[in-house]
């Protein structure tokens, strides 16, 4: 580059160079006019002598070197806005005191260095929106530091060894993202949070919580909407995040919960949600209804879904947004079918279950990328369906010639018996009422036809009777019916006097009766199928009609009107 240019460049990215020792370039110091740079991976052991020159510099990182100080050059650039300096090996000592009194500095970060106490004059630094001193050895806060420090919208003191915080960190108002993760806050009651309406991201992940420490006015910070409890002693659910609407993300794994309330609205905006590493034996209904669901994560617990016993909700396939499913290290012996449902779903983690087999429809998963099944001993997988006789097949209707050719005349396959009957996956008890009501119904219609034949009976004797009294001279005129037997003798007189070599020519009922194809679903349906009274749903599985339970659709009710508005093939 010639150095004519050089005073022009505005930013430069030294960063994966190796500046060890002194070989930084001399010419940085005619480049007046910089503005940014970042010198990260430099194997940089101090802050280059030429920085000093660039007092224009607004945006300075050197992140992940093994500087020990940053004294002295870092005071001479008077416009400086943001210090990124994390992973090095700084020390309180190492950091000027007056840098803090730049009155642009915005953005100050010194994560993932040895710092044991908060750097000396931080609370000077008045216009800092973003204060990141997290994965230090940091064990107090000094008061005047969030007294002075009121403009913050971002605080990262995750990974220390904090025991408390001083109680005017209520000052943050304005704060909307506060990470306290893996610190030993036993006795931080969190009373001072509810202040911190703004509050949209709160970490406190392996701090001690219980439900004696979490306040029960956390639900006041109505834009939560990130919360991480993870690595706690929590027993249950604390009542107050029921009521956070505006959750999007929640993960409370490893913890001691043995259930999740159904409640009736539920956190309807979430996308992530981690209950793994815990007691859980199933999942709440209520899941079904987080329909923005993107992420589940519900692995090592003791859920348990045996065909009898449902841990996990048979109407989760309502989660059409669901891209991520991890159920590993639990109890499952199956899956519910509604799972083939997630159509968006990419990656499904069963492995160190107790699964025997899995719904033949999960073949049809259209985004599967990574399906996990390790350690199930004794799986057998379905087969997978034959990709060119899915292709001829909409709605459970086989367009192929073969298939119709079958239906016209010959018998069903042996692969259409095989396919499992609803039947077998109804209750028993509830077969046996269906057949009590439909022999009810049966004998309530064959009284019914006893009482009309009576009737007709006595219909018949009334009508010969009146006939029997009219005067001589009446005449009666034939009803239809009576003209109907006319004409139909008639009409076979006359074929009676047709010539030998008359053909006759087949109307088009005729034409249509022996060409309709005889089609014979009675192995598939069941044969109680549209004898009672109701609305049946069924859905395509594996090519074939499967009933739906009543609540995955609702029900219908006599005497309404209903207007259907929109439908769509899916």
């Amino acid at each position: 580059m010639s150095t004519g240019v050089l005073p022009f460049v505005k930013g430069i990215d030294f960063s994966y160079n190796d500046f060890s020792g002194d070989r930084f370039p001399i010419e940085v110091e005619q480049m007046t006019q910089m503005t940014w740079l970042k010198l990260n991976h430099a194997c940089l052991e101090r802050v280059p002598d030429e920085l000093s020159r660039l007092t224009n510099l607004e945006h300075l990182q050197m992140t992940c070197n093994t500087l020990s100080s940053v004294h002295g050059e870092l005071s001479d650039l008077p416009r400086l806005r943001s210090v990124i300096v994390r992973h090095n090996q700084i020390k309180t000592s190492g950091i000027p005191t007056d840098i803090f009194r730049m009155k642009d500095l915005t953005i100050i970060d010194f994560s993932h260095n040895t710092l044991r106490e908060v750097p000396p004059n931080l609370e000077y630094a008045k216009c800092a929106i973003v204060l990141n001193l997290s994965h230090n050895n940091i064990e107090n806060i000094p008061n005047a530091v969030f007294s002075n420090l009121i403009d913050l919208l971002y605080l990262d003191l995750s990974n220390n060894k904090l025991e408390m915080l001083p109680p005017q960190i209520r000052r943050l108002t304005t704060l909307q993202v506060l990470h306290l993760s893996n610190n030993p806050l036993h006795h931080f009651q969190l009373k001072q949070l509810p202040s911190m309406k703004a509050l949209r991201v709160l970490h406190m992940r392996n701090t001690s919580r219980t439900l004696e420490n979490i306040p029960p006015t956390l639900d006041d910070l109505d834009n939560l909407q990130d919360v991480d409890f993870s690595h706690n002693n929590l027993p249950e659910v604390p009542d107050c995040l029921y009521k956070l609407k505006k959750l999007r993300k929640l993960d409370i794994s490893h913890n001691q919960i043995k259930q999740i309330e159904s409640k009736e609205t539920p956190w309807e905006n979430l996308e992530t949600l981690n209950v793994s590493s815990n007691q859980l034996k199933v999942l709440p209904e209520s899941i079904v209804r987080m329909v923005k669901l993107q992420r589940l994560y519900a692995s090592d617990n003791q859920l348990t879904f045996d065909g009898y016993f449902f841990g996990i909700p048979s109407g989760i396939g309502k989660l059409v947004q669901l891209q991520v499913l991890y159920l590993s290290y639990n109890q499952l012996e199956l899956i519910p079918e509604g799972v083939s449902r997630c159509v968006r779903l990419h990656r499904l983690k069963l492995d160190n279950n107790k699964l025997i087999t899995l719904p033949d429809s999960i073949h049809l998963l259209p985004d599967l990328k990574q399906l996990d099944l390790h350690n199930n001993d004794g799986l057998v997988l379905p087969p997978k369906p034959n990709e060119e006789n899915r292709s001829l097949t909409f709605y459970n209707v086989d367009f192929s010639l073969a298939n119709q050719m079958k239906l016209a005349g010959q018998s069903p396959s042996s692969s259409v018996s095989s396919v499992p009957s609803s039947s077998t996956q109804k209750d028993p008890v509830a077969r046996k009422k269906e057949f009590l009501r439909r022999r009810r119904m049966q004998a309530d219609s064959q009284g019914a036809n006893k009482v009309i034949e009576g009737m007709s009976h006595i219909a018949g004797a009334a009508r010969d009777q009146l006939e029997h009294e009219l005067p001589a001279d009446y005449v009666k005129v034939p009803t239809w019916k009576g003209m109907s037997h006319i004409a139909g003798a008639a009409r076979d007189q006359l074929e009676h006097e047709l010539p030998a070599d008359y053909v006759k020519v087949p109307t088009w009922k005729d034409k249509m009766e022996q060409q309709k194809p005889h089609l014979d679903y009675s192995e598939v349906f069941d044969e109680d199928v549209g004898q009672g009274d109701g609305m049946w749903v069924w859905e395509i599985e594996n090519f074939y009609p499967s009933i739906l339970d009543s609540s995955m659709h609702g029900h219908f009710y006599d005497a309404d009107c209903y207007l259907i508005l929109r439908t769509r093939r899916v």
